[in-house]
């Protein structure tokens, strides 16, 4: 039987000791059952992939579990009669390294449905460079314009900017014409940011929600926010008249602790943005833009490539806010 490469986290066998990620060659059979087994070209690292590796129970249902929520490949077997051997593709959200073994592996099985065939224009390894993370990115983007927040409208913000949905974010904003301000905690990533087309750039702490009051002078046209918790609360109560502020991360605080004045008082939308089940036309339809219109002329910068035996420091740095940009993972040997 033909075994394959993966990093498998494994419940200890004390119960007071936390679970193993190890990287190991472990039997075909072992894996999910799919209609589709996909050879995966690369992977990428994603603060829910580092979640996963400590066995969080909130990401990972039951031990043993193969991480991975991004994965990009070529197609070995297929009951499905929409997709063929030879066939590359994309495989984002949905189970995918959370109930379902994910693309820290030489291949994955998935249901059909899951995938998503690689767009002209983009290689497998660019799809992992965007994966998750550009994906959300781009939600935000577009949730921003659905409302009405455009180009030439002012100032848009962006917090956790030098993270993977973040430094996406303000690339492709300032790509499409907006005037960005990135929020970063990382100062030696500052002239990074200005580089990639930030306007101006401020320290975490300038932007921490330190008063009570609930209403601030209105600075921003909209918003992309990444981390949640006091940083949103901010952002929220700063947000000008009819703007618009995206939310797709809680690394701060799930809490959110805001009244509704700027909401009532200045019409401000609060637009959460969900990757894992976004549905198939729009997922289409965002990977398309990503491989055509939106496609990043810098998306190679700030990359970092790691094998699987890496993976268990860099999401130990992860967790500890210590790793910027994007990761993508090779899991060949």
């Amino acid at each position: 039987m033909t075994s394959y490469r993966c990093l498998l986290v494994q419940a200890s066998e004390r119960s007071d000791s936390a679970p193993s990620a190890t990287v190991g060659t472990f039997p075909g059979d072992r894996f999910p059952a799919g209609e589709v087994t996909i050879q995966v070209r690369w992977s990428s690292l994603n603060y829910k992939d580092a979640l996963a590796t400590t066995g969080h129970r909130g990401v990972v249902k039951t031990l043993p579990h193969v991480p991975g929520i991004d994965a990009a490949g070529v197609i070995l077997a297929s009951t499905s009669p929409e997709h063929a051997v030879g066939d590359s593709v994309i495989v984002t959200g949905y189970e995918l390294g959370q109930s379902h073994w994910g693309g820290w592996s030489e291949i994955i099985r998935v249901p059909g449905e899951w995938i998503v065939p690689l767009p002209i224009g983009l290689s497998a390894r660019e799809a992992m460079v965007y994966g998750t993370a550009g994906f959300t990115a781009a939600q935000c983007v577009m949730a921003l314009q659905v409302q009405g927040v455009m180009p030439g409208g002012g100032e848009v913000v962006v917090t956790g900017a030098s993270g993977g949905v973040g430094s996406l974010a303000v690339r492709l904003l300032a790509m499409l014409g907006y005037s960005v301000v990135a929020v970063s905690g990382k100062p030696d990533w500052h002239s990074q940011l200005i580089r990639w087309g930030a306007a101006r750039v401020l320290g975490r702490d300038e932007f921490q929600d330190d008063t009570a009051r609930p209403m601030m002078s209105a600075r921003w046209a909209g918003g992309v926010d990444t981390v949640g918790g006091p940083m949103l609360a901010r952002m929220i109560k700063e947000t000008r008249y009819g703007g618009a502020v995206a939310a797709c991360g809680l690394v701060a605080g799930a809490q959110l602790d805001v009244t509704l004045y700027p909401f009532l008082l200045r019409g401000v939308a609060l637009c959460g943005v969900a990757s894992a089940d976004c549905p198939r036309d729009k997922r289409l339809q965002i990977w398309s833009q990503l491989a055509g219109p939106w496609k990043l002329p810098t998306l190679e910068e700030g990359v970092t490539e790691a094998t699987l035996e890496q993976l268990p420091g860099l999401t130990s740095d992860m967790l500890r806010g210590e790793v910027a940009g994007r990761v993508i993972v090779s899991p060949s040997d």
